[in-house]
């Protein structure tokens, strides 16, 4: 039976929503972040790297959300309900899924990181300092670049209502993504990426996996 080793507000909720596209038998084991936010020590006894999402199945052990959503959708989806058979929109397809991580997801995670300098753990006596520092940054690098992407991306939106053609595991893939970039201040509106994440929630699978996930879906805390 497939194993699925997911960390709260991680990236490893793409897997267990993707599961329950599929409808597949599955064992899911839950971890929690520690309080400084890292990963837990027991998930480098599954994979060296430490990190989730981690899949199990069949004597493999295989990291990266993108890779295990190529894994599962081959495997389990024959009749390629989550993946375009036409060209063009399997170039669309895996624009995207390298799009999330290789662009967007960089950007976000390094946010976010900044986001921290003003919170705990940060000591008191140093927390404003940080903080200053962490909003400069923002601004003068990352605000600039994400903005830009927000804007690609709401234009791409207002002509299609998912990633590639109909709904695939690119939806999985940037929903993900586009949760998390909701969570920075000081970018454009974002009407069609709101529409598009009202459209992935509602999804029976999606719900699903939320009921099913410790942080209830949220990617961050």
């Amino acid at each position: 039976m497939i194993k699925l080793h997911h960390l709260a507000y991680s990236r490893s909720f793409r897997i267990l929503w993707a599961l329950e596209e599929l409808g597949a038998d599955y064992q899911l084991v839950n971890y929690q972040r520690r309080k400084n936010l890292a990963a837990p020590a027991e998930l480098k006894t599954v994979h060296p790297l430490g990190k989730a999402p981690i899949l199990e199945d069949d004597g493999e052990v295989i990291a990266e959300s993108a890779v295990i959503l190529d894994y599962l959708q081959s495997r389990f989806d024959p009749d390629q309900r989550f993946k375009p058979t036409d060209s063009k929109l399997l170039t669309r397809y895996n624009f995207w899924m390298h799009f999330a991580e290789g662009s967007l997801m960089p950007h976000l995670v390094f946010t976010l990181v900044m986001q921290q300098l003003g919170k705990k753990p940060v000591p008191p006596v140093i927390r404003s300092f940080t903080g200053a520092i962490g909003r400069q940054v923002f601004r003068q690098f990352m605000q600039p670049r994400l903005t830009e992407q927000v804007v690609y991306i709401e234009q791409y939106l207002a002509d299609n209502t998912c990633f590639a053609g109909e709904f695939s595991f690119a939806d999985v893939q940037m929903t993900f993504a586009l949760l998390s970039l909701q969570e920075i201040p000081g970018l454009p509106e974002m009407p069609n990426i709101r529409r598009f994440l009202q459209q992935m929630m509602a999804r029976d699978a999606y719900a699903s996996a939320c009921r099913k996930s410790p942080d209830g879906g949220r990617v961050t805390r």
